[in-house]
């Protein structure tokens, strides 16, 4: 699964957002991979920040309590 949704306040700028399984080679645990790219380029975005899925409950709902 993988989204890539436009980043509000740029020209070609994106938000990617994918499951990646073992990222880190065998029997490494499935992460949330979040990528920014300000030039739109989805394959090499300038930041990224990879979540444990055991994480990802609570990190949206801190997330929402920001907004």
């Amino acid at each position: 699964m993988s989204k890539t949704i436009a980043l509000s306040g740029t020209k070609k700028g994106v938000i990617s957002i994918a499951k990646l399984v073992e990222p880190y080679g065998k029997d490494s645990g499935t992460v949330a991979s979040i990528g920014i790219s300000l030039s739109g380029n989805v394959d090499a975005p300038e930041w990224k920040v990879h979540l444990p899925l055991e994480n990802l409950d609570e990190v949206i709902e801190a997330l929402k309590a920001l907004k």
